[in-house]
Parts: structure tokens; C-alpha cells; sequence
């Protein structure tokens, strides 16, 4: 009997000491966290003015970057209309330039045709 009365004072005496160790854990947080209180209140006071902040000082630079997109999209618009009305331009010109060469070379064939034929017709005569 003498063995499992130490291990019950043993083991009882440790249920104690973690009953305990529990308690002052769990006082010990209740105090960390009352302590802790007025920090996390001023952190978050903190967060609130300068994400107002913030927000205050993007707002003329979202204001502007808005304002300069629009000019751009006007700007661009404007030039794609000209760039549109030259690409037309060149394709116009393009377009006349090779039905001039095509007619160009079909006189230069024809009096190529022409100019060979007529010496072969006058030896055909002489002969």
C-alpha cells in the first residue's frame, strides 16, 4: 500500500500544480489582454487616419490620372482618324501608280512586238 499511496499523492499532488499552472495561465492572459487593450484601440485609430489619409491624397491623383486618360483616348482618336485618312491616301496612290506602270509596259510590250516584227517583214520583202 505504501507504492500506491505515493503514486496517488504523486500524481495528486501534480493534478494540483496543473490546476493551478492553468488558472494563473488564464489570469495571466485576462491581464495581457486588458493591458494589451488601449494599444490595439490606438493601432486601429491609427489605421482609420491614415487610410483616410490616403485616400484623401489619391483622390486629386485618381482625379487627374482620369482627366489625362480622357485627353489621351481624345488624342488618340484623333490621330487614328488621320492615320486612317493617310493609309487611304497610300493605298489610292499605290493603286494609281501600278495602273500606270501596268499600261506603261503594255505599250512598251506592244512597241517591243512591233519593233521586232518590222525588220523580219522588211527581209521577208527584200527577199
Amino acid at each position: 500500500m505504501g507504492v500506491s499511496s505515493f503514486f496517488k499523492n504523486l500524481f495528486g499532488s501534480t493534478k494540483e500544480s496543473v490546476n493551478e499552472l492553468a488558472t494563473n495561465a488564464e489570469s495571466t492572459f485576462e491581464q495581457a489582454k486588458e493591458a494589451a487593450a488601449p494599444y490595439i484601440e490606438k493601432a486601429e485609430t491609427f489605421a482609420e487616419e491614415t487610410i483616410a489619409k490616403a485616400k484623401e491624397a489619391s483622390e486629386p491623383i485618381i482625379e487627374s490620372a482620369a482627366e489625362y486618360a480622357h485627353k489621351a483616348k481624345e488624342t488618340v482618336s484623333e490621330y487614328a482618324e488621320k492615320a486612317s485618312d493617310a493609309i487611304s491616301d497610300v493605298i489610292e496612290t499605290v493603286k494609281e501608280k501600278t495602273a500606270e506602270a501596268a499600261d506603261d509596259t503594255k505599250s512598251i510590250v506592244s512597241e517591243t512586238v512591233a519593233d521586232t516584227s518590222e525588220p523580219a517583214v522588211e527581209e521577208a520583202d527584200k527577199e
